[in-house]
């Protein structure tokens, strides 16, 4: 009798091991759960507090603003292509911001383009280099801006045809996993967090050591058979492990609602400057139709250096 309760004690603990190790390697997200690595439980991290702090992010969105305050030197490629992975123009250049009595200029150091990249008023032939453009490139100085991100971080509202489907695409591009209203068919589709769309997810949480910095790795991959209830089908984020800013993000975002479609893969890396993060490096493959507008394929990549204030 004696051994046939130890024998059972046997079966039974592994179990309770089990359960208690499932217990501590998850937290749940409405009807979802986030499975967290041994790693990330030794740390006893606040998971909720973690989570807060990932919903409420603008430092992703802020290590941008950073360069309207700074001086910095690019490298700027944007290539677009054919159906059959042809280059039909490039554009490539060397720019230096320079930033001077509160105001910011651009000199273009070296560039050559190829193909049709402008059209016969030098203006950019493709909708994804006005978009390039409109995010690294300036014309003329602008003055009085601030890195300080406001309530409002972008307002498609007031705006309409090229300058309304920028703003979209720079919530998208700076905001992904958030809410965006304004685009047919989708806008209930990008926020990670919601109940309805979050259970559409496998997500984990590990810890890892990046590009010279401690970070937290955050993982959110859509669910096979899923893929048609949200846009962003797979983001990796790696944050600083003592602030919880973004310093690199690797996303992927699609959607076909049959008169425009895309997918978009992008990839950004951060680098520390006078104790503030700013991108290093940002590379974007996309190809995408818009009704009225040819297909676009075209992959750019910028990398940023030689920071100043």
């Amino acid at each position: 009798m004696r051994n046939y309760f130890i024998y059972s004690l046997l079966l039974i603990q592994p179990h309770l091991l089990f359960a208690q190790h499932n217990s501590d390697s998850t937290f749940e997200i409405g009807k979802n759960y986030i499975t967290l690595s041994p790693v990330v439980v030794d740390t006893k991290l606040n998971i909720s507090t973690f989570v807060d702090r990932i919903k409420s992010d603008t430092s992703f969105y802020k290590s941008f603003k950073n360069l309207r305050t700074l001086g910095f030197t690019a490298i700027n490629d944007i290539r677009m292509f054919d159906s059959h992975n042809q280059q039909l123009a490039s554009l490539h250049s060397k720019t230096k911001q320079i930033r001077e009595s509160n105001c910011r200029k651009m000199q273009t150091l070296e560039e050559i383009s190829t193909g049709d990249i402008y059209d016969n008023s030098h203006d950019f032939n493709y909708y994804t280099a006005q978009l390039y453009a409109s995010l690294f490139f300036t014309r003329d100085s602008i003055c009085n801006e601030t890195n300080v991100v406001g309530s409002n971080q972008f307002d498609a509202k007031n705006k309409s045809g090229i300058d309304k489907h920028k703003e979209q695409l720079k919530m998208l591009f700076f905001n992904p996993g958030k809410r965006i209203s304004g685009i047919p068919f989708m806008s209930n589709k990008t926020a990670l967090f919601d109940e309805t769309v979050a259970d559409s997810y496998d997500m984990f949480l590990d810890k890892a050591f990046y590009n010279n910095f401690n970070c937290f790795v955050f993982t959110q991959k859509v669910k096979a058979g899923r893929e048609g209830d949200v846009v962003v089908d797979e983001m990796q984020t790696w944050f600083d492990d003592s602030t919880f800013d973004v310093i690199a993000r690797n996303y992927t975002l699609s959607f076909d609602a049959g008169f425009y479609d895309f997918k978009v893969s992008m990839e950004v890396k951060m680098t520390k400057f006078n104790n503030e993060y700013v991108p290093s490096l940002i590379r974007y493959n996309g190809n995408w139709k818009a009704i009225f507008k040819k297909r676009e394929r075209g992959v750019f990549t910028a990398t940023l250096y030689d920071f100043q204030e």
